[in-house]
């Protein structure tokens, strides 16, 4: 590949990086116990007159989501956070790339991707000042207005991503299955009989009741749902495999059809402008932490919101029925009991579920089956170009890569940036974000697994997957004299090692998972759950789903301390009338024993 990462850093050093940004915030705290303190008047006051402290474990979009909505309503907020804000949301300097008067290369976990089905993640982001935004961070928002199927070897499917603004609210099943038929036949190029059976088996999800979507269709895998196994290889890739393993993370043959079925009901509703927040595909229009991260946590400051950055939460104490102190590790590696009234963990689960004895489990069953639930590796890398490739403007997905690759080209789309002026050394014009959903199959190089490979193998390996997506068909778009540098997230390490590992795994949905994930409100009074992991409507490991999981959480302790204060607003995700009419027909069937009625086996 000739160039290398730019930059690379340790966990120890970016920790102390991330430290340094959070700045006067990380000061001045002494050892021994440490108050959990904020700011805020009315209805969160104690009855001796001091305001509730909440200490908020964990910065990620769930923390600072719980945070915003507890500060308004008048508590005491402190947010620890053991690394960065943000958490996978965020951007972050690539180091040691900048010069001049730059900024750095701008880096990230993965690129970000908010679709018109999310309501509660716009709805914060409106109330998050921006300087010329008469709505806030969310006018930073900005719709591609294309999609591409990258097919290695053959001509690839790019099509405009439809948007009907407005559709009458008495939308049938009959228009919902022309809708989604036209689609299919316009960007899969399927067989026309492999098009109509899976029109179907979308209708019967569609018309599916609740309590079969929640038993029947939740124990059933979307691979044996959609017969993938009987069908052509662009069926299954597409349509079984591309669905599951490069937007839920998790394999075809074990994900609950349930989860697919859910979001992909919600896409094909945002397709036909019913009941969205805006277009099926929208991003950002500048770097995560420049258009929405970085003024959400100055408008948290100024609601008197306190962070403690570089603060690792190890333990949560718990006695009386109630949790007495969390055990929290500050910068420097001293251990300290952070004291507050109520506690929100909004925690990956994996890292929540090392902070619970086995006392605190027993109190609350639904912590112990959190063990039941279960993370993979979904992690981006980025490559900075000197020219900028001629790929669809919008998100691509290379559907024949091994290594499940979705990317899309971004400065494009960053208008506010003229990115050689403002980035990096002056010579890459372009980033382009690319998301590894498959770390555990051989790629083509090496003949290795991602986690088999040194991070250079990864970047060479990744460079060749996109390369043999890309300039298969005639046309060069990726050239190697154009690569720039590349930058892998620095969460994961040891890869190419017997034991490598990723600090910031996603939650993935096999059959089964709706069962074990947990509420927002424990059996703990002051105890309450924030996470992507937590059960919530769109039933999806999402910042939507992290952003209604804090809103709950914070509904569940307004409940508990009996507070007269607005509860926040969950939105759950859109219903159509005449589809809830034949969901209730389908419920009786259930309660028969019988299929679905569209069930054609």
């Amino acid at each position: 590949m000739g160039r290398t990462e730019q930059g690379s850093t340790t966990r120890r050093s970016f920790v102390a990086g991330a430290a340094a940004v959070g700045g006067a915030a990380a000061l001045g705290v002494g050892a021994g116990a440490q108050p959990a303190t904020a700011a805020a008047p009315g209805s969160a006051r104690q009855a001796g007159g001091g305001r509730q402290s909440v200490a908020v474990l964990g910065g990620g979009v769930a923390g600072l989501t719980a945070a915003h909505e507890l500060a308004e309503r008048g508590f005491a907020v402190t947010v620890y956070e053991r690394r960065a804000l943000g958490g996978k949301a965020r951007s972050m300097d690539v180091p040691k790339s900048a010069r001049g008067n730059r900024k750095p290369l701008p880096g990230e976990h993965g690129f970000r991707f908010i679709p018109g089905i999310y309501h509660n993640l716009p709805d914060t982001m409106r109330r998050i000042p921006f300087p010329g935004n008469a709505h806030g961070v969310w006018d930073n928002l900005v719709a591609p207005p294309e999609m591409m199927f990258a097919r290695t070897g053959r001509e690839d499917l790019r099509a405009p991503i439809p948007w009907k603004d407005g559709t009458p609210p008495d939308l049938t099943p009959d228009d919902i299955a022309r809708a989604l038929t036209g689609f299919l036949q316009t960007v899969t190029n399927l067989p026309a009989h492999e098009t109509a059976y899976f029109v179907n088996r979308g209708l019967v999800f569609l018309t599916s009741c609740d309590e079969r979507r929640n038993d029947q269709w939740e124990s059933t895998p979307w691979w044996d749902f959609t017969k993938a196994a009987k069908m052509s290889k662009d069926y299954q890739r597409i349509l079984a495999i591309g669905v599951t393993r490069n937007i839920v993370a998790t394999k075809a043959e074990e994900a609950s059809t349930r989860t697919v079925g859910t979001l992909g009901e919600a896409f094909v509703f945002n397709l036909l402008g019913q009941g969205a927040d805006g277009p099926p595909d929208r991003i950002l229009n500048l770097p995560t932490n420049e258009a929405w991260i970085d003024p959400w946590v100055t408008h948290l400051t100024s609601l008197g919101v306190e962070f403690r950055i570089g603060w690792t939460v190890r333990e949560l104490g718990f006695g009386g029925g109630r949790i007495t102190k969390t055990v929290i590790e500050d910068p420097d590696g001293v251990r300290r009991d952070v004291v507050a009234d109520h506690y929100v963990q909004a925690m990956p689960v994996e890292h929540a579920r090392e902070t619970w004895s086995a006392e605190l489990k027993a109190a609350d069953p639904q912590l112990a089956r959190c063990d039941k639930l279960e993370t993979d590796w979904m992690t981006g890398i980025q490559f900075y170009l000197t020219e900028s490739p001629d790929t669809v403007d919008g998100h691509f997905n290379c559907i024949d890569s091994p290594w499940s690759l979705t990317a899309i080209a971004q400065a494009r789309h960053w208008k506010g940036r003229d990115f050689p002026k403002d980035y990096g050394d002056g010579t890459a014009v372009d980033c382009l974000s690319v998301d590894i959903s498959e770390w555990d199959k051989k790629g083509i190089l090496y003949g290795k697994t991602a986690k088999q490979c040194t991070r250079e193998e990864v970047a060479k390996e990744v460079w060749a997957q996109l390369k043999a997506a890309l300039n298969d068909t005639g046309k060069t778009v990726l050239r190697d004299s154009a690569l720039h540098s590349w930058f892998l997230d620095p969460g994961v390490d040891g890869i190419g090692t017997p034991h490598p590992t990723n600090e910031d795994q996603l939650l993935i949905h096999p059959v089964g998972t709706l069962h074990n994930r947990p509420s927002s409100a424990t059996k703990i009074p002051n105890l309450f759950l924030s996470g992507d992991y937590v059960a919530v409507d769109i039933d999806l490991a999402t910042m939507e789903g992290a952003n209604a999981s804090a809103r709950q959480a914070v509904n569940a302790l307004l409940d508990e301390v009996g507070s007269d204060a607005a509860r926040c607003t969950v939105t759950p995700l859109h219903r159509i009338p005449a589809i809830e009419a034949l969901k209730r027909h389908d419920r009786v069937r259930y309660k028969l024993g019988l299929p679905n009625a569209l069930d054609l086996g």
